[in-house]
C-alpha cells in the first residue's frame, strides 16, 4: 500500500511562488505515475500536472509555462513548483499516485493542502 504525504502550500500574493511537495512511502514499485489535481470551491478535481515513472510530464492548459512538476527518485518524493500564483490558482491541492496491478489502475491521495493566492 502506498502512503502519500503532502507539505508547502499556504497564503501568497498574485505573482509569488509556492513548491509543494509529496512523499510516497510504501510499494512504491507499483506507482507508474505521479500527479498533482486542484479542486476550487464549488468545482470538481481536476488535474495540474503529472509525471510518469518514465519521466513524461503532462500540464493543463492554465498552469504552462507557469507551474513545474518534478521527482527526487531517491527522496520518492514530487514537487510541484507553482510560479506566477493568480487568484485563480486558489484551490486545495493532492498530490496523487496511480498505482499500476496487472490490468488493473488504483489512484491514492495525499491528505490535500490549501493555496491561496491573494493580495
Amino acid at each position: 500500500q502506498v502512503q502519500l504525504v503532502q507539505s508547502g502550500g499556504g497564503l501568497v500574493q498574485p505573482g509569488g511562488s509556492l513548491r509543494l511537495s509529496c512523499a510516497a512511502s510504501g510499494s512504491i514499485s507499483s506507482i507508474n505515475r505521479m500527479a498533482w489535481y486542484c479542486q476550487a470551491p464549488g468545482k470538481t478535481r481536476e488535474l495540474v500536472a503529472a509525471i510518469t515513472s518514465g519521466g513524461s510530464t503532462n500540464y493543463a492548459d492554465s498552469v504552462k509555462g507557469r507551474f513545474t512538476i518534478s521527482r527526487d527518485n531517491t527522496k520518492n518524493t514530487v514537487y510541484l513548483q507553482m510560479n506566477s500564483l493568480k487568484p485563480e490558482d486558489t484551490a486545495v491541492y493532492y498530490c496523487n499516485a496511480r498505482e499500476a496491478h496487472g490490468l488493473a489502475l488504483y489512484h491514492i491521495w495525499g491528505q490535500g493542502t490549501q493555496v491561496t493566492v491573494s493580495s
